[in-house]
């Protein structure tokens, strides 16, 4: 039988779980595919994987080709400091303004557009770009970034932009959590290998355990290859959550249910949990 082909996204904030998959053995039996979390999710669902971490709302939009992993996602409650809207203007301000979105998440876009629309009251007009903030400010009014470039302007923010962390804006907003990306398996091979889904869903939950145990060790090791200090990996890290119990799973039903609300999702699907007998 093939080595489960595992998704890896070439974030910071996926580095305490790799290093828990590195540490646990995990690397061993499976053979790990790094890149963003948009092409992770077309890979996903064209066959090239077996199991990836992807988008929330890319799950959606396939859920009838995929199936979740039970008690592992990138979550928030409250900051999440990786999700950031930076703006020359007040959010409030950004109607028939151009907001420019980054191309390597999908989520977070969508997320951006219903915090502006429902948040803050805004009808922008929004184009996709490269992470690159100088220039998606040069042709835009403000700009949504993700991951290790949202991490480095959260730190360090530019002069004299407004700085909106999505994760603390959507729980100030709804009370809720808020799920950013989800572990999804093809639907097809669990249902035929089943054992080995398992195997994979119980190899990630023990690296993730690993990880809450020694995130001061990873912190250390995140700052030998960045400016930043550990204490700053260390405050990203406690603010992500990797979590997805009932919670978590309301927060991502009621994103869902937005993104309807605003044209980004035809309408909410069944979720369907491997090993849990009823979609929720």
């Amino acid at each position: 039988m093939p080595r489960p082909r595992l998704g890896h996204i070439q974030f910071i904030n996926c580095l305490p779980l790799y290093y828990g998959m590195v540490k646990n053995d995990v690397l061993l039996d499976v053979d790990l595919v790094r890149a963003n979390p948009a092409d992770l999710a077309r890979m996903l669902v064209d066959g090239e994987l077996e199991v990836a971490p992807i988008p929330a709302i890319e799950y959606a939009r396939h859920a009838d080709d995929l199936v979740l992993l039970p008690e592992i996602a990138i979550s928030s409650d409250g900051e999440v400091q990786s999700i950031l809207l930076l703006s020359e203007v007040p959010a409030s301000e950004l109607s028939d303004k151009t907001v420019a979105l980054t191309d390597t998440s999908r989520t977070s876009q969508v997320l951006a557009r219903i915090m502006l629309a429902k948040r803050w009251g805004v009808l922008a007009n929004y184009v996709e770009m490269p992470p690159d903030l100088p220039a998606m400010l040069r042709d835009a009014d403000a700009a949504l970034l993700i991951g290790d470039e949202a991490l480095r302007a959260y730190w360090e923010p530019p002069a004299g932009v407004n700085a909106y962390d999505l994760g603390s804006e959507w729980t100030e907003w709804t009370g809720l959590p808020m799920v950013y990306a989800v572990w999804a398996a093809r639907r097809s091979w669990a249902t035929e290998q089943p054992d080995a889904a398992r195997a994979v869903s119980e190899a990630l939950s023990g690296s993730l355990a690993y990880c809450r145990d020694h995130l001061d060790d990873i912190s250390d090791y995140a700052a030998r290859w960045e400016q930043f200090g550990p204490e700053r990996f260390r405050s990203y890290f406690d603010a992500l959550q990797f979590r997805f119990g009932p919670r978590y799973r309301e927060g991502l039903r009621r994103y869902l249910s937005e993104a309807v609300s605003i044209g980004q999702l035809d309408a909410v699907p069944d979720i369907h949990v491997f090993g849990e007998d009823s979609p929720w």
